[in-house]
């Protein structure tokens, strides 16, 4: 494997170095996708080595994004979200969620970098062929597609790891002339942002992690066993509620007897298509099941939905199931760019699974089973690997300031990811969130302790009483909603 010694970090730098430049910006909208309304900022393109170690040839252009503070006397250190994924538009992921980030804008820009290889910095995307979903997986399949999918890139992918992704960051910091930066990373952006922090601590002002990936886990063995975990305890606080278990008793029962049924015998249903509202014949087995049912459980609010939609499963209504994993597929092909995401999981990911830890039992006993972790060793079996830091899976050592954001029902990056990623943390704050999902800044009054915590650059300030009384949504018991 390609690992980048201390001499290529001089490279590193010295490359960066000639790529200085300074970075013009004009007045522009963005948003979080065609049709939806557009923000105003101040945009430019900055030129990148595609190689920042100079080894291979080639440019590429990455977008950034300026969105200016409400006061007109600025700090002079921005606030920088970095989205999740990995493979997603941090200028698309700000524009969906702008409300979140208010507080925050007051006294400081915020600064867009969509991440090399994603949004309109020289996307590295493939189109999802349709016949490669979980219920029709092979490993042949899944081979041709990656095939046909590294042909159709336009640039080498080995270079949009993380570890080149902040030089990029970095050399944005320079561009602008800001003196540091204030970071804010969700999911897949967590693992970004504590990698800034370790390679420049000089830049970095203040850290906030939402939903936290620490750099020493190994993302895809756990993926299927902890939303299993994440489900099952939605399922048991149904159970646990008066209202919720009169109307659909027996809920985990029914929940195991849906995917059993639909693993040895997958339906056909219409469903409605998201866009057209036209009848789309589907066909629904285990697999498409596993897709919706993972995205239900990220949020609160959908998660309110589950039994309700399992119970008809239960009764053989499988079209508001079959709904949900239609607008699942379409949002996540549109939202996330495929490429750039294997890049980051062929190298950071993969080659670092610990096969005599893996539980495979637990997972082929999940609702998800092995295809995923399957889908990805196959992938990666032939997908070229990229550059990483000799430290990048050590866990940060680190006296920043830095607050981290958890729900404790999270499917995918529970409480204790944030403990283990803050073990050398000596300036920190961890807030929980109860029945809370994935990503915490929408959260009750999180958006406000954020503001405050990047203002002052002390996680001591925060008062997160007020976390006691944040809303999380009732069970709905029909499709009219909730009781009031």
């Amino acid at each position: 494997m390609l690992r980048v010694t201390a001499v290529l970090m001089a490279i590193f730098a010295s490359a960066g170095a000639a790529f200085a430049q300074s970075l013009e910006l004009s007045d522009c909208r963005i948003s979080s996708g065609p049709g939806s309304p557009g923000i105003k900022a101040r945009c430019g393109t900055l030129l990148r080595p595609l190689d920042p170690n100079g080894a291979a040839p080639g440019e590429i252009e990455l977008k950034i994004a300026v969105v200016p503070a409400l006061n007109l006397t600025p700090e002079p250190d921005p606030f920088v979200p970095i989205a999740g994924g990995p493979g997603q538009s941090s200028v698309r992921f700000y524009s969906s969620y702008a409300g979140n980030f208010e507080d925050v804008r007051r006294n400081r820009d915020i600064v867009l970098v969509d991440q090399r290889g994603t949004g309109d910095s020289s996307t590295m995307d493939c189109p999802v062929d349709d016949s490669l979903v979980e219920g029709q997986y092979s490993a042949e399949l899944t081979l041709e597609f990656t095939r046909s999918c590294l042909e159709q890139l336009p640039a080498d992918p080995r270079f949009f790891t993380t570890s080149v992704a902040v030089t990029d960051l970095e050399a944005v910091r320079e561009a602008l002339g800001y003196p540091s930066f204030n970071l804010y990373g969700v999911s897949y952006g967590t693992r970004v942002a504590q990698h800034f922090a370790r390679r420049y601590p000089a830049s970095t002002r203040s850290i906030v992690l939402d939903g936290v990936v620490p750099p020493q886990i190994a993302l895809g063995p756990e993926i299927a066993t902890e939303s299993q975990n994440a489900v099952d305890a939605i399922l048991a606080r149904c159970a646990a509620d008066a209202a919720c278990n009169e109307r659909f008793p027996d809920i985990g029962k029914k929940f195991r007897k849906v995917v059993a049924e639909l693993d040895s015998s997958p339906v056909t249903i219409d469903v409605p298509h998201p866009d057209t509202g036209r009848p789309e014949n589907t066909t629904f087995g285990r697999g498409e099941f596993a897709i919706a049912v993972r995205l239900l459980a990220y949020h609160p609010n959908s998660i309110a939905l589950l039994p309700l939609l399992i119970n008809e499963a239960a009764s053989g209504n499988y079209v508001p199931l079959g709904s949900q994993y239609l607008m699942t597929t379409i949002a996540i092909s549109d939202a996330l760019s495929l490429g750039m995401h294997n890049s980051i999981m062929c190298a950071e990911d993969v080659p670092f699974f610990d096969k005599t830890s893996i539980d495979y039992d637990g997972i082929t006993a999940s609702y998800m089973g092995i295809f995923q972790l399957d889908a990805l060793e196959a992938i990666c079996s032939i997908w070229p690997e990229g550059p990483i830091d000799a430290e990048f899976k050590v866990p940060l050592i680190t006296d920043l300031p830095v607050l981290l954001l958890s729900g404790d029902a999270d499917p995918i990056t529970p409480p204790r990811y944030a403990e283990m990623a803050a073990v050398d943390f000596s300036n920190a704050r961890h807030l929980i969130g109860k029945y809370q999902g994935h990503g915490q800044l929408g959260v009750g009054c999180n958006r406000r302790l954020v503001a405050a915590f990047v203002d002052a650059a002390d996680p001591a300030v925060i008062d997160d009483e007020c976390l006691e009384r944040s809303f999380v949504m009732p069970f709905f018991l029909d499709f009219s909603g909730p009781l009031p």
